[in-house]
């Protein structure tokens, strides 16, 4: 059975290119980029490579940059590092529908003693900027938003949340692991001061992400422990993901232009669902959203349901965010908007990527209608 992978949100198959640059520095080449002897000059050179492809693919100067373990890293010393250099300002700002790496951290540091205000969205996903506005007062240390919605793909106006945060001076921190490789990202032009991301989102390696830090930012290290990343994040580098996370990025900075085919796509899976399906309908502003992401609605039915099925026929979906998987709840970004319950229990998010060919949303368009039939016909209504 071919496997048809549509869940390109969670994480992406690595680009052949990628695996191939890491090699070397998995066998040959594993120097400390630490150490001053000419071996381990060959791992520095090779990492401040992969740094300066990484900068152009996000719009930085290379001094502006710094590597972690991924994603989830990244935001967490984002918003601990703003926060920590930010006393007595104690609320963070944020939004209902952030990824469960900035809202679990929320919850945390809320437990003790930090005043968390969530802002909320519209039924299409969007951020409630009149809110935001009267939210940020004297006591704001820092404002935290995703920018591309991991399970809709709705993409937030970033622009006026980050002109009110330049005018009160409040840092501002973005999650774009979403972005990367999807739209283009200009991290100077879009006026935060700090952003998140991860190679695998973008067809890099898992276990390597990056932080950009205006520079003038202050903020406090998250990992201590060594001088490495100009004193930013301790410890010896994980040289072959930062290689391959370098590769991925001038890949992604080249593949941009192929978003469109991505974009049509997604479209021609959306139409087609909905033009067989009952009772589905998108959830998310179809019109300002991420080129391969799209989130469907089933009415009346168990999305783990769904996905157990789809699984069994080799395609492979997703109800949301991996990291959420397994949970009964809907989804916590469906019920900020406001979707039916009885739709958000049953939505799944398809995320197709560069690879994704037409063939195989073909294929998701033959089985979905049947499984969708057999499930209404055997599932009790409510």
């Amino acid at each position: 059975m071919d496997l048809v992978y549509v869940d390109n949100n969670a994480t992406t198959r690595p680009a052949p290119r990628v695996v191939e640059a890491m090699m070397p520095y998995l066998t040959e080449w594993y120097g400390n980029p630490s150490s001053l002897h000419r071996f381990g000059q060959l791992a520095r050179q090779a990492v401040d490579e992969a740094r300066g492809k990484v900068a152009a693919l996000i719009g930085c100067s290379e001094s502006e940059l710094l590597f972690t373990g991924g994603g989830t890293e990244s935001i967490n010393m984002a918003i601990r590092g703003l926060l920590a250099t930010r006393a007595p300002r104690n609320t963070i700002i944020t939004s209902a529908v952030e990824h469960s790496a900035t809202r679990q951290l929320c919850a945390e540091l809320a437990r003790a003693g930090t005043r968390i205000i969530e802002i909320g969205v519209d039924r299409e996903g969007q951020l409630d900027i009149a809110r935001l506005q009267q939210a940020v007062d004297e006591q704001t240390a820092l404002v935290t938003l995703l920018w591309a919605n991991n399970e809709t793909g709705v993409l937030f106006d970033l622009e006026p949340v980050a002109g009110l945060c330049r005018d009160r001076h409040v840092p501002f921190h973005c999650d774009a692991t979403q972005c990367l490789g999807k739209i283009p990202v200009d991290a100077g032009a879009l006026g935060v001061d700090a952003m998140s991301f991860a190679a695998h989102k973008f067809h890099g390696p898992k276990g390597v992400g990056g932080l950009y830090v205006r520079r003038g930012t202050r903020i406090r290290p998250l990992i201590v422990g060594g001088p490495q990343e100009r004193g930013r994040r301790g410890g010896t580098e994980n040289v072959p993901g930062i290689v391959g996370m370098g590769v991925a990025a001038e890949l992604a900075r080249d593949a941009l232009a192929d978003m469109p085919a991505v974009a049509a796509l997604r479209d021609e899976l959306e139409r087609g669902v909905l033009q067989r399906v009952p009772d589905a309908s998108v959830n998310g502003r179809p019109d300002r959203r991420l080129p391969n992401t799209t989130n469907i609605g089933f009415a009346r039915l168990q999305a783990e349901a769904i996905l157990i099925l789809l699984s069994e026929q080799g395609i492979c979906a997703s109800a949301g965010a991996a990291c959420s998987s397994g949970s009964l709840e809907p989804s916590h970004v469906l019920k900020a908007m406001g979707v039916d319950p009885r739709i958000a229990h049953g939505s799944i998010r398809f995320s197709l990527s560069r690879y994704t060919t037409a063939t195989e949303i073909r294929r998701v368009l033959e089985v979905l209608p049947g499984i969708i039939e057999r499930l209404r016909a055997v599932l009790p209504v409510g």
